[in-house]
């Protein structure tokens, strides 16, 4: 089975990658045989309070992320986009065999749209991911793996999939929902190993709004989607799905792919003629 294309990666254009290298991803993709490679680099405007998980998270020398106060709030750096934009170019000129597409990963972009458009009007951007990385926390936001530990993992997670159908409601910059499980990499131990079916309905209602918007669900391989989800996508009306590593350094793109690219194709998706065209249900 020939790969498809890792349609989320992130290089040292990213705020939070600090290990990225675009060239040495490109170099990655054509070792691995990949077609095609998006680069969706990270366009964040929330700022969020990070409590010690989310603080574990980044690294001890991070020189990007702004620490306001003593509050731990984490406010990321403007986009690039001139520089990204730039190095894209010089990468598609050294790596002609493979197809390098432009991109962006828009953070919560239903709560910036203003933001989020003036960046997208700056350049060309070939994919564009639709993210939700916070939730509201009292007057200030957080992260998934901050709130477990002051609030019930279930209701978390319940918030989160509400929230995703509002993103995808509300805001249209975006072809592509990422990561619709991305709660599932902070779950506690303490909760057991991570069951969809628990959280169905609220699983089938935001998967229902994004079928709806006509956009594509992600296959993003950080955790291994679980198989019931991507069930619950082509039973309610999903039409396509892309795949993603979310890789931030280039020893990760591709990550699981062959995996990802069976389940899809047993759940009804395959490969259009289109090599960067996400997959369309069969």
């Amino acid at each position: 089975m020939h790969l498809p294309p890792d349609c989320h990666v992130h290089t040292e254009w990213s705020w939070d990658a600090q290990l990225g290298s675009m060239e040495h991803s490109c170099a990655e993709a054509v070792r691995l045989g990949l077609p095609a490679i998006a680069f969706t680099e990270h366009l964040d405007h929330t700022v969020w309070t990070a409590g010690p998980e989310g603080l574990a998270q980044l690294p001890g020398d991070h020189p990007v992320a702004v620490l306001s106060d003593d509050h731990d709030r984490i406010t990321p750096p403007a986009f690039d986009a001139a520089g990204y934009l730039e190095t894209v170019e010089r990468c598609r000129t050294a790596f002609p065999q493979l197809i390098i597409l432009s991109g962006l990963e828009v953070g919560e972009p239903h709560w910036h749209a203003d933001a989020a458009q003036t960046v997208l009007a700056s350049g060309t951007f070939d994919r564009v991911i639709g993210s939700l990385h916070c939730l509201p926390d009292g007057d200030t936001f957080q992260e998934p793996g901050d709130l477990f530990t002051h609030r019930d993992p279930g209701e978390v997670m319940r918030d989160y999939l509400t929230e995703i159908a509002r993103l995808v409601t509300h805001h249209d910059v975006f072809s592509v929902l990422g990561h619709i499980d991305y709660p599932v990499r902070a779950w506690p131990r303490a909760q057991g190993k991570f069951d969809a079916t628990a959280f169905e309905d609220e699983f089938r209602y935001a998967l229902r709004a994004i079928a709806q918007s006509g956009r594509a669900l992600e296959i993003n391989t950080v955790v291994p989607l679980q198989a019931t989800i991507l069930r619950w996508w082509h039973e309610e009306g999903g039409g396509a799905v892309t795949f993603g590593s979310d890789a931030h350094e280039p020893s990760r793109v591709a990550r699981g792919f062959a995996d990802a690219a069976a389940m899809a194709e047993a759940h009804g998706f395959r490969p259009c003629d289109s090599i960067v065209d996400p997959w369309p249900r069969s």
